[in-house]
């Protein structure tokens, strides 16, 4: 990578690689919770889901604002509307039915997916770590493939699917806010 390339994706990203960072953490976060909580149930998953999902939007939508004008913003704000959509329709609900739930949250996954791996490809040579952009959106994708494909799994395996994703893809997202915060620290 040339240095003017480095220091048009210092630009284009500064401040968003805090974002993506905080969003990986939450994602493992997240992740762990579902893993260890023991004898999971639908409303404790819905729970977990919800709050998840809105945090991630918040912070996709807040770094969208933040660098409005930007190429890549407007998927990364598409993105974080998608995340709080399903935050919300998911909490709002008083509980939803178990498969409500699994196409809830394969909508949003294939959704989400796709727009990653857009982004991926639109900003492959803007930014460093455009792989773990990437592969969080294939990730992503496989794991709404797989939801649909197992719409009558338990709760039990259905969290740890849950779970086993938000682990996968909250560190494609470390190393990618990684990466990014290392590009901001190159031009200081």
């Amino acid at each position: 990578m040339s240095d003017n390339s480095t220091i048009q994706s210092a630009e284009l990203f500064h401040g968003r690689g805090w974002v993506v960072l905080l969003r990986g953490l939450t994602a493992v976060a997240f992740g762990v919770l579902a893993f260890a909580w023991p004898g999971v149930t639908l409303a404790r998953l819905v729970l977990l889901f919800g709050l998840y999902a809105i945090v991630h939007g918040i912070l996709s939508v807040a770094a969208a604002i933040g660098n409005r004008g930007q190429h890549g913003c407007v998927l990364m704000g598409i993105e974080g509307i998608l995340g709080l959509w399903a935050g919300i329709m998911t909490l709002s609900t008083s509980l939803p039915a178990p498969m409500a739930f699994v196409l809830l949250v394969w909508l949003w996954a294939i959704a989400t997916g796709v727009i990653r791996i857009i982004e991926a490809i639109r900003l492959r040579k803007d930014i460093p770590g455009d792989i773990w952009l990437a592969l969080s959106g294939v990730v992503t994708v496989l794991f709404g493939i797989m939801l649909l494909s197992r719409l009558f799994v338990g709760v039990i395996g259905l969290a740890l699917l849950i779970a086993a994703f938000a682990l996968i893809c909250g560190v494609f997202e470390i190393l990618l806010g990684w990466e990014l915060r290392g590009v901001r620290h190159v031009r200081a």
